[in-house]
């Protein structure tokens, strides 16, 4: 009967290692790993040299806001020359949705598509400080496409609501 305590204690002590790891487990979840469930806090970001220089290389007028509330945060800026003369303008709206401002010269389906990350045109228009938009959903994004600029296509986008995107387009200046 020697043999079976032996067995007892070798069954007993492992269960006892698994608590002890189990025990060890849950502090590292509870203490080691974040738990936070909010949105990371995005930095402004300046954008006026980038704009500055994208309005002397593109051959389009570029847009940018104008009086767009300190509550709107640009989160992100580029100006690529030697890709359709893009650029590109994105902003975190007070309700913390994402808008952005794509502009090019590239064909403007393609174009569209890939700023609006694969919205459709609707038949929907809308007049917006005296230019018209087309809207566009169905894509990652919704989208306001400006009508009759030749030469360049300007498209707002984003996770915000038409409401939103309107107020970015409506403080668009084009210089």
């Amino acid at each position: 009967m020697a043999g079976s305590k032996g067995k007892q204690q070798t069954a007993r002590d492992m269960i006892l290692s698994l608590a002890l790891i189990g025990i060890a487990a849950m502090g590292v979840w509870f203490f080691a790993i974040p738990h936070d469930d909010r949105a990371p806090d995005l930095k402004r970001v300046d954008y006026q040299v980038e704009l500055l220089t994208a309005r002397r290389a593109a051959s389009y007028p570029v847009a940018a806001p104008e009086g767009l509330p300190s509550t709107w945060k640009a989160t992100s800026v580029r100006f690529q020359g030697e890709d359709g003369d893009r650029w590109h303008l994105g902003f975190q709206t007070p309700d913390s949705q994402y808008v952005q401002i794509e502009q090019s010269t590239q064909k403007p389906a393609v174009f569209i598509g890939e700023a609006s990350q694969g919205a459709s045109a609707t038949t929907k228009t809308e007049t917006i400080d005296g230019r018209t938009w087309t809207q566009y959903t169905g894509g990652r994004y919704d989208a306001l496409v400006l009508n009759g600029t030749p030469g360049s296509t300007t498209v707002v986008a984003g996770t915000a609501s038409f409401t939103e995107l309107a107020k970015l387009a409506a403080a668009l200046e084009m210089r």
